[in-house]
């Protein structure tokens, strides 16, 4: 059993003893200390979105979501089944308090948990986030009496609205799409992709589009990250069918990643390389991922005559360094695209509406287009730590040892050789250092990574 409490929500594995797993005692506290903190920011707004993605929790999570906040005197706009970025979208157009996702994005189904956004429709800050958590281990709630109860409406609404803003998007491209006559195979793992995928598809005028694990029962056909090692049968029914081009999801649908007509992927860091540089063609401007995503995004913005600023690893992170450089594109390497003009949160169905364009006024295949892009490979590692380590201790070693090359320590310790760099930072959720390591050729990142944890290894 796991129960993880973080600034930006709660998540576990559904069942156990309270405080050891996410059970309904723990939905109720988090529910109500999260209600009891919109309250406390704004007493007149008393309306919250709430939506779920597919996993099989999720009625029953959602029954305990929605029975705590009436019972807080807040009224409920429920979207059921949904998309994250769709739900952070209907807060501000409900004038909300804020939004409740029930997803535990791509964790396995025995997981899921409580993503929780602010009247803007973004993810809580990291200050709010301590605030909320010290209201819950402090039980300070105040319930209404039965005069006050909230109320309840379903809306489903959100599906089209949400559509209808790519659609309309100013570079999305939907002639383009149209007159291309893609052929697109979907893995929707189960979860509101395949809802949610398909009716946009629909409406850009993309004809052909097959739709595998397309039941929406939770019960993940694969495990639910979209990383190559899970995408074997999307890239089979590319290859198999012929089709242009292959899409995964996760099962909230933030996460977006592409297959190449010969079952090839794509890369998920690529998926932001790509969009970016098609954002930069039509506007001029900066873009932002963090710092463990890849440097072709550096490269194709300084190509396009921007400048791309680094954030900490995390969305709340890279939303704000989008604000602060007023960027016209960014995200995250796993497949996360924020466009700020639509809304700030990671999105892949406006990710689809502007990749596809990209990819049909290119007219190239998308192995071609990705072949367009500087090569670069991530070497992804992590060493477990034992109890007692001083971390930081270890960090200034390794500062110390490369003091010549530069550093960042934004965000645990990034170090940079020329093109090549290395990045080091602790999990807020396990006890490990995590090391990425990024080189054009595969064996040098491989080496590097494997330098770095031999040092670390050295000052234990």
């Amino acid at each position: 059993m796991a129960l993880i409490k973080s600034i930006s929500g709660i998540r576990g594995t559904i069942g156990g003893k309270p405080g050891e797993g996410l059970s309904p005692l723990d939905v109720v506290k988090f529910t109500a200390a999260y209600g009891t903190w919109l309250l406390k920011q704004n007493a007149e707004n008393r309306k919250v979105v709430i939506g779920r993605d597919g996993r099989i929790s999720g009625e029953m999570v959602k029954n305990l979501v929605v029975s705590t906040l009436n019972g807080l005197g807040i009224d409920v706009v429920d979207l059921d089944l949904s998309t994250t970025p769709t739900v952070e979208i209907a807060v501000t157009m409900e004038q909300a308090a804020g939004g409740i996702i029930l997803t535990a994005s791509h964790n396995p189904r025995e997981w899921n948990a409580l993503k929780l956004l602010n009247a803007k429709g973004e993810f809580i800050s990291g200050p709010d986030g301590a605030e909320l958590l010290d209201i819950a281990a402090r039980e300070d709630f105040v319930f209404a009496d039965v005069s006050k109860l909230g109320s309840y409406r379903t809306d489903d609404s959100y599906l089209q609205k949400h559509v209808d803003l790519v659609v309309n998007y100013p570079l999305v491209d939907v002639a383009a799409i149209k007159a291309a006559g893609f052929k697109v195979v979907v893995d929707a793992v189960n979860s509101t992709g395949a809802i949610f995928v398909p009716a946009l598809l629909k409406a850009l005028g993309v004809a052909e589009v097959t739709v595998l694990f397309d039941e929406v029962n939770g019960k993940f056909a694969h495990n639910p990250e979209p990383l190559p090692e899970n995408l074997t049968a999307l890239s089979n029914e590319v290859n198999k069918s012929q089709a242009d081009f292959g899409i995964a999801v996760d099962p909230d649908v933030d996460r977006l990643c592409f297959v190449c007509e010969d079952g090839s992927m794509f890369g998920e860091e690529y998926t932001l390389v790509a969009v970016a540089d098609y954002v930069l063609k039509h506007r001029k401007g900066n873009t932002v991922s963090n710092l463990s995503s890849t440097q072709a995004l550096k490269d194709i913005t300084l190509r396009n005559g921007g400048e791309y600023h680094p954030s900490a690893v995390g969305e709340v992170n890279v939303v704000n360094r989008m604000k602060a450089v007023n960027a016209v594109i960014g995200g995250e390497g796993n497949g996360g695209i924020i466009v700020p003009d639509l809304h700030y949160g990671r999105d892949a169905l406006i990710g689809i509406g502007l990749f596809l364009s990209h990819l049909a006024q290119s007219k190239k295949t998308i192995k071609a287009l990705r072949n367009s892009y500087p090569d670069y490979f991530i070497s992804k590692n992590k060493i477990e730590l034992d109890k007692g380590i001083d971390v930081k201790e270890i960090f200034e070693k390794i500062k110390g040892k490369y003091k010549n090359q530069p550093q960042n320590t934004e965000d645990g310790l990034k170090i940079e050789f020329d093109k090549d760099w290395v990045h080091l930072r602790t999990s807020n959720t396990e006890p490990i250092i995590r090391i990425y390591a990024e080189s054009q050729n595969e064996t040098t990142a491989d080496n590097i990574a494997r330098k770095i944890m031999q040092d670390i290894k050295e000052f234990i």
